[in-house]
């Protein structure tokens, strides 16, 4: 019989961490738990206190039933049946199935609504970006704006028997697509995500320019769909580009004959584009890690209250990156 050492014996019976109990340790350490609580608390049930009935669940517990729900993009009562399943979930939230059960799908229904109706989750949004702000993660340099069409259903088999009335149709390349557009404002040394807004997808990408940039931004920068930018941004008419940096149109330069001067201008496209790249971060995080490709609500204001805590999150997992947790926060 083949012998092992103490040391070999004590490897093999080291638990082995999964990747999802990585993530969630890893999200566990990046929320500010205290600070959310604090900002959320005074309209969590502020009236329940010696009432008869059974008492609310405590709010940092049912927050992390509802972030459990965005990372891996679960239906209410799939999100109750997976937290009976994994015991990693049940460990991010601290529950004991001896001592007690999963709150079930309508207790997180109706803390959804709670914080939809209260503007909640853009106070999520506010309270992890300005904790980010504290570790000097938002430099205030400059801004990438960008947008991304969110599919919705277009089926009319419904008792409405039509389809959701805020979301529009619209044209991108050679294909129609129907839902609404995600647009953001994101720090352009960072790639974090300041600024987030919700509209049907037929609204031109330009004209949310104005929502998603800060004040005090240096540089302003955007594809070739943000042409004419300056307009909604309360610039200076006699210089209207004194800050924004948008990117050429192919068919400009394809039309320009070969010359050091169109050579000089694909580099500084290049090196524009080298910039916007940092908006495709937060879209990768949201729509290909926590699996948000489709609107899940009917109506704007649900689906904006959503994409708050969806970016606020992502936040969260590029942040991990940054400081070197790449291994568990890039898959939950």
């Amino acid at each position: 019989m083949k012998q092992i050492s103490f040391a070999q014996a004590e490897h093999q019976n080291k638990k082995k961490v999964t990747r999802r109990e990585r993530f969630l340790a890893q999200m566990d350490a990046l929320v500010p738990w205290q600070r959310l609580i604090e900002a959320l608390s005074p309209s969590y049930f502020p009236n329940s206190a010696g009432k008869r009935g059974r008492p609310p669940i405590g709010l940092e517990r049912m927050l992390r039933i509802y972030f459990l729900q965005q990372w891996y993009a679960l239906a209410d009562e799939a999100l109750e049946d997976a937290i009976y399943d994994s015991q990693a979930m049940r460990d991010f939230i601290g529950i004991d199935l001896a001592v007690e059960s999963v709150p079930d799908a309508t207790t997180l229904l109706r803390f959804r609504h709670l914080l939809e109706q209260h503007a909640l989750t853009q106070r999520i949004f506010e309270e992890i970006n300005a904790s980010l702000a504290e570790q000097g993660l938002f430099m205030r340099e400059g801004t990438i704006v960008d947008a991304t069409i969110v599919a919705a259903a277009p089926s009319t088999k419904n008792k409405a028997k039509q389809r959701d009335p805020e979301m529009k149709q619209t044209k991108k390349g050679n294909q129609w697509f129907f839902g609404m557009k995600a647009h953001i404002g994101v720090d352009a040394v960072t790639g974090l995500t300041h600024s987030v807004a919700a509209t049907s997808a037929n609204v031109a990408d330009v004209t949310m320019a104005g929502t998603l940039v800060r004040d005090d931004d240096k540089r302003v920068y955007g594809d070739a769909g943000y042409l004419g930018m300056w307009k909604y941004l309360d610039e200076e008419k006699d210089a209207p580009d004194s800050r924004c940096c948008v990117a050429a149109k192919r068919g400009t330069i394809k039309k320009m004959e070969d010359s050091p001067m169109k050579t000089l201008l694909l580099e500084f496209e290049k090196a524009k584009a080298s910039i916007r790249a940092k908006v495709e971060h937060p879209f990768h995080v949201i729509k290909n890690l926590f699996g948000y490709r489709k609107v899940r609500y009917k109506g704007l204001a649900k689906n904006q209250a959503q994409l708050f805590t969806l970016f606020a999150l992502g936040n969260l997992v590029l942040t991990g990156r940054c400081q070197g947790h790449a291994g568990g926060a890039s898959a939950p």
